[in-house]
C-alpha cells in the first residue's frame, strides 16, 4: 500500500555532491520522522541523518558539516544533500519512516535503496 521510493543516487568523483529523494505515497495519514541510513559493502547498516515531523534535525559524527537533511510535508518527501563526498561515503542508501496508513496503523517503511558510489 505504501512506498518510499528513494533516488539521486550515482556515480561521483571524491570533493562532488549529490542529492537524494525519497518519496511517500500511499494511503498516507501522517509520517513522523524521517531518516536516512546507508550500508557499504560488508558492513551494516548505519545512521546518517533524521529530520521529525517539525523539522529537528541530527545527523551521525562522520557527515556533520557535509551532509543536509530536508523534507517537504506537502510532497511526503524527504531529501540528503551531500557535499564533499568522501570515497568512505560508498554506499547503498536507504530513507526509513514510520507512517499511519489507513489500514494497517502505524508502521516502519524502508525504501529500496539507491546506489551511491565516490571515486578517488
Amino acid at each position: 500500500q505504501v512506498q518510499l521510493v528513494e533516488s539521486g543516487g550515482g556515480l561521483v568523483q571524491a570533493g562532488g555532491s549529490l542529492r537524494l529523494s525519497c518519496a511517500a505515497s500511499g494511503s498516507i495519514f501522517s509520517i513522523n520522522a524521517m531518516g536516512w541510513y546507508r550500508q557499504a559493502p560488508g558492513k551494516t547498516r548505519e545512521f546518517v541523518a533524521r529530520i521529525t515531523s517539525g523539522g529537528s534535525t541530527n545527523y551521525a559524527d562522520s557527515v556533520k558539516g557535509r551532509f543536509t537533511i530536508s523534507r517537504d510535508n506537502a510532497k511526503n518527501t524527504v531529501y540528503l544533500q551531500m557535499n564533499s563526498l568522501k570515497p568512505e561515503d560508498t554506499a547503498v542508501y536507504y530513507c526509513n519512516a514510520p507512517i499511519l496508513t489507513a489500514f494497517l496503523g502505524w508502521g516502519d517503511y524502508w525504501g529500496q535503496g539507491t546506489q551511491v558510489t565516490v571515486s578517488s
